[in-house]
């Protein structure tokens, strides 16, 4: 059978896809997706996704990191929020961080319900990250996170780049796929100036991580393709 992708705009229409025998990758490039792959690259030994600030407290005086991030902030009273600066080797390695942010943990939770496996993606392991797809015999699913259950732009710009990378290993694509590789290809030159139109860019810009946002734009610094495995992402095994 012929292997096909398709990319889900925003969780909101993930109903939509049948996803059963699915890889489907969850993109949140801004910051959680990018964060999560930089912390498993540099060590951390597991990183537990959560769907509340609430659920984070329950791990609370077990030697877990918490780290609970809302529009962008961190959370007040917990480690820390997403922010890739935050997932060092030196913070995260042979530690488990409890994770919460506004978007990509949703997005997680609603893949894991259905969806066959469930990996990670973000500019840091896109190489990583295509290379293990185009070897696995199953259709694959973008998932973009997007800001509360709307469009945006960077996660798409993300789900463009691996259709583009992965072109010739697929044989079925929908329009979705043909309108985010088009954005990339436009984008691609320099994705920093191109998503100064981005509505959160200018959310994080009032945060003033701007230093954020160039770190997650890199491309390929990361190996590690994180995978859910019961509660937990942890690093594929090559």
């Amino acid at each position: 059978m012929p292997k096909s992708i398709e990319v889900c705009l925003t969780p909101a229409l993930l109903d939509l896809y049948a996803i059963e025998e699915s890889i489907v990758v969850v993109i949140d490039i801004l910051r959680a997706t990018s964060s999560i792959v930089y912390g498993i690259d540099n060590g951390a030994s597991a990183i537990i996704p959560v769907a509340q600030i609430e659920d984070c407290l329950s791990y609370a005086d077990k030697g877990f990191l918490l780290a609970a991030e809302r529009n962008g902030e961190v959370v007040e009273g917990y480690d820390f929020g997403n922010s890739p600066f935050s997932y060092t080797p030196e913070k995260v390695a042979g530690k488990t961080v409890v994770l919460t942010t506004t978007n990509g943990t949703k997005a997680l939770h609603l893949a894991r319900t259905r969806a066959h496996q469930v990996v990670i993606g973000s500019f840091l392991n896109l190489e990583s990250l295509c290379n293990w797809l185009r070897i696995q015999n199953k259709n694959v699913l973008l998932l973009c996170a997007g800001w509360k259950d709307k469009f945006n732009l960077e996660d798409t710009l993300f789900a463009g780049a691996v259709v583009n990378e992965l072109r010739q290993d697929f044989a079925h694509f929908d329009d979705s796929c043909v309108a985010a590789e088009d954005l990339y290809l436009l984008a691609k030159d320099d994705l920093r100036t191109y998503l100064h139109k981005s509505s959160h860019s200018h959310r994080l810009a009032e945060l003033n991580i701007e230093e954020d946002v160039k770190f997650c734009l890199q491309l390929n610094i990361c190996k590690a393709i994180p995978v859910l495995s019961g509660d937990a992402l942890v690093a594929i095994k090559a």
